[in-house]
């Protein structure tokens, strides 16, 4: 089989995202996709989705190039969105050796740490040889600083999100750190200190889901 870097070589529009994980689900190969930092949110802050003003810009734009990397690889792509039945994408990133469930109960990625952010697939009609699976970052964090991070323990060891706590904090005068710098929990991670990804992306993502 040919392994899995040297056959997705990317096409040059879509080099903002990486591949952030690989399995088998049959006899298919399905590549999972996230932004690839640093540098990913200069390339979607001057798109015309972000810039055209309209609803869903990061959807829009994630499904325009994910289809075009996916002609490139002669692949089908795969978004969260399709469906129901909507493909089951934390089930794939577990499985694919590169992500695990963290102690707050989000997932957390050997590269993007709790910054991990899927915004699609690829399905390939081949199998592909994958990577070596990768060692769980939160094994070897000593301190795992997400625990104490929330300041109003939205994201704690119960490893329940607690959803309306953490947007009425985030909407308070008291958090508004949270929104324009992004989840306090996500950015305690080591691993998601190192990924890159700039605070005007992820006051972009806190905007969305408020």
């Amino acid at each position: 089989m040919v392994a899995l870097r040297q056959a997705l070589k990317p096409a040059p529009e879509t080099c903002s995202l990486s591949v952030f994980g690989a399995l088998y689900e049959g006899e298919d190969t399905i590549v999972l996709l996230g932004p690839n930092e640093p540098g990913f949110w200069a390339t979607f802050s001057s798109s015309p989705e972000y810039l055209d003003n309209t609803s869903d810009p990061l959807d829009r734009w994630s499904k325009r190039v994910i289809a075009t990397l996916a002609q490139h690889w002669g692949g089908v792509a795969v978004f969260p969105s399709d469906g129901p039945p909507y493909p089951p994408f934390m089930r794939w990133a577990l499985a694919s050796g590169q992500a695990w469930q963290s102690p707050v109960g989000m997932l957390v990625h050997a590269r993007a740490g709790l910054m991990v952010s899927y915004r699609g697939a690829v399905r390939l009609r081949r199998k592909l040889t994958l990577e070596e699976p990768a060692q769980n970052p939160c094994d070897t964090c000593i301190a795992k600083p997400c625990l104490k991070a929330c300041p109003v323990a939205a994201l704690d060891e119960s490893q329940l999100y607690d959803v309306p706590k953490c947007k009425s904090h985030i909407s308070s005068a008291q958090g508004q750190n949270c929104l324009t710098g992004g989840c306090l929990t996500r950015r305690a991670c080591p691993i998601s200190e190192r990924y890159g990804r700039l605070p005007k992306q992820s006051a972009f993502h806190m905007r969305s889901f408020l």
